[in-house]
């Protein structure tokens, strides 16, 4: 029988925070040893934070440890965010196989080979990965892995924080502020992760939290990232005439933020909520009539515009963990969740949403009692079975009870 928990601990003293996070999420095991642990630390000092994540897994004693520092981390059902912090995720897994591996990335005359994963076994059932954006090509590993690794899904995220404090406040992420843990070891690039496999029960939830606006319509023409056309008409007046037909609140929200759906389903009948890979709208051109796109779009392809508020995105979860909390108990999750997806969407902890602790307490109320996880700078995570980098989503990963 499996067994999880979860501990969070704040305070000056990181170390001390670190092993209070172990005992937390330990004691639910009675004293067993913990077949998996998961390490997410949230400090400005990367040093200090690297510190504090090698205490947590010499505290533990796991079988395998893995994790990382991030802008903020979930557990004991709440979110911290840009304040020390140290959360911690411990499971025993009887008959599960444990297989940890780091990945580097090499430049090369023919581009950018990635060394060090594993070759999956047969039954194998997910890995997943956690990696430094700055020195590891996480999107583009990620779109291929489904060629390489046989169609295995990926779960995790991107590891950043800022490293030190400015006059308004914390610094933006920076190369050299990963820290990633690895059973006992610290490392500063590219990736780590684990490969679950044999008696192991677990599912893969993305919640992409848009609603779609104006038509489905069909990319009539295009050129990369570029949308030239929709539905025969110039993209950026098609754009205008659906901006134009809005009500003032989602013509507000699309003004915020633009995002683009991209059909999953093709020959579906209809394409409602749900049903797009959510990608974002990074400009629009009135010169060229064009508008562009945070991926690569394809002639063909049918598009609906979408947007994003917290109403949206918190319905989104909800729904999400209630139909899939029906299906089968789940003992525990580890929540890897946008860290735009925090105060930025769901206001302070004592607002509607509460805040940092919102998409925490969606997944417990709905779906498993023992969670944690960390706010990451891109959520990776399979959407109609095929593995993708997001943004503002939260990606879960749920343990059979």
């Amino acid at each position: 029988m499996a067994d999880f928990g979860d501990g969070l601990a704040q305070g000056p003293d990181l170390l001390a925070a670190a092993e209070t996070a172990v005992a937390a999420a330990t004691a639910p095991l009675q004293g067993r040893r913990p077949d998996l642990l998961a390490v997410f630390v949230s400090h400005p000092d990367p040093d200090t934070a690297a510190d504090a994540g090698r205490r947590a897994m010499e505290v533990a004693g796991a079988t395998t440890a893995f994790g990382c520092r991030a802008s903020g981390v979930i557990g004991d059902g709440r979110g911290v965010e840009d304040s020390p912090a140290v959360a911690v995720w411990a499971a025993t897994l009887p008959g599960v196989r444990v297989t940890p591996f780091r990945l580097q990335a090499a430049r090369h005359e023919g581009g950018i080979s990635v060394g060090g994963m594993p070759v999956p076994a047969e039954d194998d059932a997910v890995a997943v990965m956690l990696a430094d954006p700055f020195t590891f090509p996480a999107q583009g590993f990620v779109e291929q892995s489904d060629s390489a690794l046989g169609g295995l899904p990926i779960i995790g995220g991107l590891a950043t924080a800022p490293t030190g404090t400015s006059a308004l406040g914390p610094a933006r992420p920076a190369p050299g502020g990963a820290r990633l843990f690895l059973d006992g070891e610290v490392h500063e690039r590219g990736a780590i992760g684990v490969l679950l496999g044999g008696e192991v029960a677990v599912r893969t939830l993305v919640s992409q939290g848009c609603r779609p606006i104006g038509p489905t319509m069909t990319v009539t023409a295009a050129g990369g990232s570029e949308l030239h056309a929709l539905a025969g008409v110039p993209a950026y007046r098609k754009l205008e005439e659906i901006l134009r037909d809005l009500g003032e609140t989602d013509r507000e929200l699309a003004l915020q933020g633009l995002h683009l759906g991209i059909a999953i389903d093709e020959y579906a009948d209809a394409h409602g909520r749900g049903d797009f890979l959510i990608r974002g709208v990074v400009g629009a051109d009135e010169d060229t009539q064009t508008v562009t796109v945070g991926d690569i779009v394809e002639v063909g392809r049918t598009v609906r515009f979408h947007v994003r508020d917290a109403t949206t995105a918190a319905e989104d979860l909800d729904a999400l963990m209630a139909a899939t909390g029906e299906d089968r108990p789940v003992g525990g999750a580890l929540l890897f969740t946008c860290n735009g997806r925090g105060r930025i969407m769901f206001g302070e902890p004592d607002s509607a949403f509460g805040g940092a602790s919102h998409d925490v307490r969606a997944v417990r109320r709905g779906l498993a009692p023992r969670v944690a996880g960390f706010f990451a700078d891109g959520e990776i995570g399979p959407v109609a079975s095929k593995n993708h980098l997001h943004g503002f989503t939260a990606s879960v990963l749920a343990f059979g009870g």
